[in-house]
């Protein structure tokens, strides 16, 4: 029989902790663990593991505002070009949008639209390649972990590009899970329908469409946000997931690439 403390623990995984009892019992119960903050919510503590089928992904997500490692990384991104473009003047599209960072954004810019193809309480539902908007309509295109699921990304690339207005700025993430980027024959289930497993390579098809590209990383900035991915990637390929390589090491670094037209 499992004991409260088995319980709340559970339930912590679950709600990401949500409730701030819950919230205080778990920092308490993991007062040993590596400490850390998060810069969305601005929570200090021990983060939670996640259990994909890589094994365990250790210090993952806040357990205050459900940030993952790839979302610390990106909003401190976004904090880097707030320093050095007036954003309060820019319209922002936000593709696929995340809750805490949607917040973020209607604070931060002038006008902000939500889009996506399937979900529901947003603007606009629209496909990426096909995009219900004159050129020149938007300042700012933020899409993450998108391009993954799309096997013609260069007409999402080209559409994104249209619709950007002179010095427009597009911050398009994927996930870093291959040394070099390998294209599927068809969407694998076993990987959230992702077409590719994409490497660090995958951001020169950018400079097709975009003036210039500037990537940041998980070395960037203070490792105090835990913004890097600690799982063992050395199970790949599998034989739900065949195309997917192995990268060696348990700590991976993650990119936002930043194009500007």
């Amino acid at each position: 029989m499992r004991t409260f403390r088995d319980r709340i623990l559970a339930k912590a995984k679950r709600v990401l902790l949500s409730n701030s009892l819950i919230l205080i019992l778990f920092k308490l119960w993991n007062i040993k663990k590596e400490q850390f903050t998060c810069p969305i919510c601005r929570y200090q503590g021990p983060f939670v593991e996640m259990h994909p089928e890589t094994g365990i992904r250790k210090h993952a997500a806040c357990p205050k505002c459900s940030s993952l490692e790839r979302h610390r990384l990106q909003f401190l991104v976004i904090d880097n070009l707030a320093e050095r473009f007036d954003l309060s003047k820019m319209s922002i599209l936000h593709f696929a949008p995340e809750k805490f960072l949607q917040d973020y954004f209607k604070k931060l810019f002038k006008q902000y639209t939500s889009a996506d193809l399937v979900m529901k309480n947003v603007d606009y539902q629209a496909n990426l390649l096909n995009l219900p908007f004159e050129d020149d309509t938007y300042d700012f295109v933020f899409a993450s972990h998108v391009l993954e699921h799309i096997k013609d990304d260069t007409r999402a690339l080209s559409e994104i590009y249209r619709i950007l207005r002179p010095n427009g700025i597009a911050v398009l993430p994927v996930p870093i899970i291959a040394y070099k980027t390998v294209e599927y024959p068809q969407p694998n289930p076993y990987e959230s329908n992702h077409v590719r497993s994409t490497g660090p390579d995958y951001f020169e098809k950018y400079s097709l469409y975009f003036n210039k590209v500037e990537t940041f990383d998980s070395n960037d900035f203070s490792i105090k946000y835990q913004i890097f991915t600690y799982e063992d990637r050395a199970c790949f390929p599998t034989v739900n997931m065949p195309l997917r390589p192995a990268m060696a090491g348990d700590k991976h670094l993650d990119i936002v690439p930043v194009c500007f037209v």
